[in-house]
């Protein structure tokens, strides 16, 4: 029998957090959930698409391979993903885990970004001059034409003094990690 993954536990305020601020800054420990579990607890909350930023194309492919299996639906059907030379979207896909890169090319196209109701900046700590852009511009948005955006940034070691001082408005929920007993045992090395 599996235990349920810490951030289970956080369901409801992380949901509840993101609509009454907006905007969400999600620290949880690697293997808590936070990638896999966030997208699916807000899915069908909020009008519109579901992006998931993630830094690489394999941590884009697989998570929505997971998530995929997890909803038991296809891939590209509900949940897809989209990375430089490849796409698994159709028309009807409500989460997107997508690269930085791509996102900064859709924002090119679509500053508005019309269709998407909330963006989850994934594995933020991992910090490049697309994410910081890719955040800047999701602040400015929000302040500006689309305040009905919502926004969350995700990561195991985020730096959280700074993102409250450069969101103040946004909810804060932290996700403390599980610890688990280790036994030291030293077995005589066979002459």
């Amino acid at each position: 029998m599996t235990q349920p993954l810490p951030i289970a536990a956080f369901r409801d305020k992380i949901v509840s957090e993101i609509r009454r601020a907006g905007s969400l800054i999600l620290t949880a420990p690697t293997g808590s959930g936070k990638s896999t579990q966030t997208p699916q607890y807000l899915l069908g909350g909020f009008p519109g698409k579901l992006l998931v930023l993630e830094p690489r194309r394999l941590s884009a492919r697989s998570l929505a391979g997971r998530v995929a299996v997890e909803t038991k639906t296809s891939l590209g059907t509900t949940i897809g993903y989209q990375v430089r030379f490849d796409s698994r979207c159709g028309a009807d896909t409500k989460i997107i885990f997508q690269t930085y890169g791509v996102f900064i090319a859709q924002m090119l196209k679509d500053p508005e970004l019309k269709g998407v109701g909330a963006v989850l900046l994934d594995e933020f700590h991992e910090r490049s001059l697309e994410c910081d852009l890719a955040l800047a511009w999701l602040k400015a948005l929000r302040t500006g034409k689309r305040p009905d955006l919502k926004i969350a940034v995700m990561s195991a070691t985020l730096e959280v003094a700074a993102l409250t001082r450069y969101l103040p408005e946004a909810a804060l929920v932290e996700v403390p990690g599980r610890m688990f007993p280790v036994a030291i045992r030293h077995h005589p090395l066979d002459a």
